[in-house]
């Protein structure tokens, strides 16, 4: 269970995280009564990532702006849900923000320190400066410096930061937590640290040992409001022929993003938790998350293509490829045949991997007439792993490998349009 932002804020207050001054506010009315000088941001309270990119985030200015601005968050759905609390914030100016997270890694039965010099809503940037250090044996300050030192910092830096993630192994344990995280922490002019955002993932079998967190979580469930749609479907447009298919929210509103300024048409948007950017552990079978996912982009009757970003290490990277490759020859093998578009005759952009020789054995393939019963085009973007036997295994099926983001947008469209 994740809890919302001010919920895990006060637990770093709790714990001597600094946070910034700020109040919850049940309705726009309540932004009357602001005891906080502008200007100010507003958040939604919602359990998701994407809240920035989806408008969920605003700085105003006034009163009047505020109030105009909190009746808008408030009918705002962000995948998914609707906030029945708003967060407003004081304003803040961040010269760095930094990445920085306590996990517990289920694999290795260990706690893992993960920073990154880079912070904010651009994942991939933030995942391309990813350091992390395993806390091997009982916690110390030296595991905390070790990874300040990994991420490049210098001078008062490495002190400060360190602190907070000492602090944040110190919640970790003593709530029983499986993830703390800050995101952005922002660092000012005169290097001052500050957690601008935090999530936190609390463990439900400990809520019996922990009665705060359970308050908590009753709370949770009582306050939030769901969208009118399906849980496991994070948003859809019936005009749309694009499926999108991530394992991280930000991620998901990236890939959104740029389909929409490509003039894409995505239909829907579904997000798997198994394989997170972060390698935070689901309680769901990831297998079956990522299953049932392409189950329900491939047989739905308007997706021509299905965009598949997923953003993970090599070893994530190459179980994910295998689930698909499983999946996809499975159902090949029930139904009556594979796509009769050559992706040969189709424009590309970028890499693309299945091209050339693998192309040419499937124009040995016997095409066969259309159907909902057929694979839709599959454009795979993973960033990382070794995955070219798996790539040789689905070279007869209408699955195109890319490397690049944009390109993978590019190329999906490409294949929508014709």
């Amino acid at each position: 269970m994740d809890l919302l932002e001010y919920q895990a804020k006060a637990l770093f207050r709790q714990i001597g995280i600094p946070v910034l001054p700020s109040q919850c506010i049940d309705h726009p009315r309540d932004l009357k009564q602001l005891e906080i000088p502008y200007p100010v941001v507003l958040k939604s309270q919602v359990p998701k990532g994407g809240r920035g990119r989806a408008g969920g985030i605003r700085t105003v200015e006034n009163t009047i702006d505020a109030i105009a601005t909190a009746r808008a968050i408030f009918n705002l759905s962000i995948l998914g849900k609707y906030p029945n609390v708003l967060l407003a914030e004081a304003h803040y100016d961040a010269e760095k923000e930094f990445y920085l997270a306590v996990i517990l890694d289920y694999t290795l039965k260990r706690p893992v320190l993960l920073g990154s010099c880079q912070g904010g809503i651009h994942v991939e940037g933030v995942m391309a400066q990813m350091q992390r250090v395993v806390v091997e044996e009982d916690f110390s300050p030296f595991y905390a410096r070790r990874l300040a030192f990994k991420m490049g910092l210098q001078g008062h830096l490495i002190e400060s930061v360190s602190d907070i993630v000492q602090k944040m192994y110190q919640l970790l344990i003593q709530k029983d937590l499986d993830l703390v995280e800050i995101n952005p922490l922002g660092v000012s002019a005169n290097h001052e640290v500050m957690a601008l955002d935090g999530k936190i993932a609390v463990n439900d079998h400990a809520l019996g040992r922990q009665s705060e967190l359970a308050n908590l979580a009753s709370s949770l469930t009582q306050t939030l409001q769901p969208a009118d749609q399906p849980t496991d479907l994070q948003w859809t447009d019936s005009q749309g022929n694009i499926g999108v298919l991530s394992n991280s929210p930000c991620l998901a509103a990236a890939t959104l993003d740029l389909l929409y300024k490509a003039k894409g048409k995505p239909a829907s948007c579904l997000i798997v938790d198994g394989y997170a950017s972060w390698d935070v552990p689901s309680a769901a079978s990831p297998v079956q998350q990522l299953q049932n996912a392409l189950q329900q982009l491939t047989d739905t009757q308007n997706i021509q293509v299905v965009l598949v970003n997923i953003l993970s290490n090599a070893a994530a990277s190459e179980a994910v490829a295998e689930v698909i490759a499983s999946y996809l020859l499975s159902k090949d093998e029930n139904n009556s045949g594979v796509s009769g578009v050559d992706p040969a005759k189709t424009p590309t952009t970028g890499k693309l991997h299945s091209h050339d020789s693998r192309n040419r054995r499937r124009r040995n393939l016997t095409p066969k007439s259309l159907s909902r019963t057929e694979l839709p085009h599959l454009v795979i973007r993973l960033a990382n792993g070794k995955i070219d036997n798996i790539q040789d295994r689905l070279a007869a099926l209408p699955v195109h490998w890319m490397d690049n983001l944009e390109q993978a947008v590019a190329q999906a469209i490409s294949l929508a349009s014709s």
